[in-house]
C-alpha cells in the first residue's frame, strides 16, 4: 500500500512549491462530509474544499447526473456546438439571482475567470476602465485577479507590476478600527482625488470576505456603495464566489442586505466538486460586450452544467438555505461558550452568516497549532484572516448535527492552553 509520507516525497519532487498544502496526507474517498485518506483514517471535514462541497461529498444526485451525462457526451465546447444543459442552468440562475432587472448569465471555469470576466463587462458597458476593491479581499490569482485582491502575501509577492487603475478602500473590520464611516470617507476621497468617477466602471465587493477573514459587509455599507454607484453610473459588482448557493442562510449573501448587484460572479459550490464559475447580471449590461468577446474552451462544461444543475435541485429539495442557518446557529453557540472559558486559547470576534463562520486566536501561531492538534484528532480545519488569525469554519450544508458536535469536541480538545 502506498504511503502518505511516500506520496508526498513524490509530490515535493514533481510539483513546485508555490502551491502548497495544508495537509500532508492523502484523499482516497469521501462521503458527505467524511473523507478518508490512502492509509484509511477517517477525518471530519469542517473546509468542504473551501466552500465547494456545500452539498457534500459524492451527493447521490449529483453523481447520477454526471454519469447520466457521460454516457451522453463530456465535451463539444459551447462555442461550437451549444447543448441545452448550459441553456437550463443559465435559465435556473437567471431566475434565482438577486436582481429585479432581466438577467443573462454566461459560465467559465474558476472563480478568479468570472470576477475577471465581469470587469471585462464592466469595462465594455461602461466605457469606463477603473475598479475600486477594497483590503482584505480575494478574487483571484490571475493578474487583473490579484491586483484586486487585498492582500501582499502571499498572493502579490515577486509578481512585479499589476494591472493599474484600481484603487482600494479599506474593508470595516471593528478589530481593525475601521468603521463603515471610515471606508465611506475613503471611498468618497478616491473619487475626489484619485479616481474621476467618469473614469471607473465598478466597485467590487465580497458581501462576507472570505480569506479576508470572513468579515462581513454591513448592509449600511453596501447601500452606500449602491447609492454612489447609482449617482455616478458605476457597476456594483457583487463577488459571491465564496457566499453563494445557500452558504449564509440565503441563496446568495447579497439578500441579507437586500441591495442588488449590476453583475454578480459565482463559482465553488454552484458544481459540487465540479469546475464551474459564472457571471450574472442585467441583460443589457452583459449584451454590451461584441460576439466572439467572451467564451472559454471549458466554461460551462456538460458534466459540470449537468453538476451544477443536480446541486441546485438538492438545495431546494433538502432545504439546505434553512439548514444553513441551524448549523450556523449550533456552531456559534459552541464558540460562545468557549469564549467563556479560562483553560482554551482565547476565542473572539466571533461572527458569521449561516453556515459561514469564523472567529479570531490570538495570532497566526496559535491557529497553526491549533489546526495541527485538530488534524491529529480526525477534524480537517482551515484559517484566514489578513494576519492569519482566524479559523473559519465551511462544512457541508449536508452534515448531521452528530458529525457537527463530533467535529467540536475534537476542536475544543485542540484549544486547550
Amino acid at each position: 500500500m502506498t504511503t502518505n509520507a511516500e506520496l508526498y516525497s513524490r509530490r515535493i519532487a514533481a510539483i513546485p512549491k508555490g502551491v502548497v498544502n495544508g495537509l500532508q496526507v492523502f484523499a482516497a474517498r469521501a462521503e458527505n462530509a467524511e473523507i478518508w485518506d490512502i492509509e484509511g483514517r477517517r477525518y471530519i471535514d469542517f473546509a468542504a474544499g473551501i466552500a465547494v462541497c456545500n452539498t457534500g461529498h459524492r451527493h447521490p444526485k449529483v453523481v447520477a447526473a454526471v454519469e447520466a451525462q457521460l454516457k451522453a457526451f463530456s465535451h463539444t465546447a459551447f462555442q461550437v456546438m451549444p447543448y441545452e444543459g448550459y441553456i437550463a442552468l443559465a435559465e435556473r440562475l437567471n431566475a434565482i439571482a438577486p436582481i429585479a432587472a432581466p438577467t443573462k448569465t454566461i459560465f467559465f471555469n474558476t472563480g478568479a475567470e468570472a470576477v475577471e470576466n465581469a470587469v471585462k463587462i464592466a469595462r465594455a458597458a461602461t466605457g469606463r476602465t477603473g475598479i475600486i476593491a477594497f483590503s482584505g479581499a480575494f478574487h483571484g490569482r490571475t493578474l487583473m485577479t490579484t491586483a484586486l485582491t487585498g492582500k501582499v502575501v502571499p498572493y502579490k509577492k515577486r509578481f512585479g507590476t499589476l494591472p493599474a487603475e484600481i484603487w482600494r478602500v479599506p474593508f470595516p473590520v471593528a478589530q481593525y478600527g475601521v468603521t463603515v464611516e471610515d471606508s465611506l470617507k475613503m471611498l468618497d476621497s478616491i473619487l475626489r482625488t484619485d479616481a474621476d468617477p467618469d473614469q471607473v466602471a465598478a466597485i467590487l465587493i465580497e458581501p462576507v470576505q472570505g480569506e479576508g477573514g470572513f468579515h462581513i459587509a454591513p448592509p449600511e455599507l453596501l447601500r452606500a456603495i449602491r447609492k454612489v454607484c447609482d449617482e455616478h453610473g458605476i457597476l456594483l459588482i457583487a463577488d459571491e464566489v465564496q457566499t453563494g448557493f445557500a452558504r449564509t442562510g440565503k441563496m446568495f449573501a447579497m439578500q441579507h442586505s437586500r441591495v442588488e448587484p449590476d453583475l454578480m460572479t459565482m463559482a465553488k459550490a454552484l458544481g459540487g466538486g465540479f469546475p464551474i464559475s459564472g457571471v450574472v447580471g442585467r441583460a443589457e449590461i452583459m449584451d454590451t460586450v461584441d460576439g466572439g468577446g467572451l467564451g472559454s474552451t471549458y466554461g460551462g462544461a456538460p458534466l459540470s452544467c449537468a453538476a451544477a444543475l443536480a446541486v441546485l435541485d438538492v438545495i431546494e429539495a433538502e432545504d439546505l438555505v434553512a439548514r444553513a442557518a441551524e448549523i450556523g446557529e449550533r456552531l456559534r453557540s459552541r464558540f460562545t461558550q468557549w469564549s467563556q472559558r479560562n483553560d482554551l486559547q482565547p476565542v473572539t470576534n466571533i461572527r458569521g452568516l449561516g453556515a459561514m463562520n469564523a472567529f479570531d486566536l490570538p495570532d497566526a501561531a496559535t491557529v497553526k497549532t491549533v489546526i495541527g492538534k485538530a488534524f491529529e484528532g480526525g477534524l480537517i480545519q482551515i484559517s484566514c484572516g489578513v494576519f492569519g488569525e482566524t479559523l473559519r469554519f465551511l462544512p457541508p450544508l449536508t452534515i448531521s448535527d452528530a458529525l457537527i458536535d463530533e467535529g467540536l469536541d475534537v476542536l475544543e480538545g485542540a484549544l486547550v492552553r
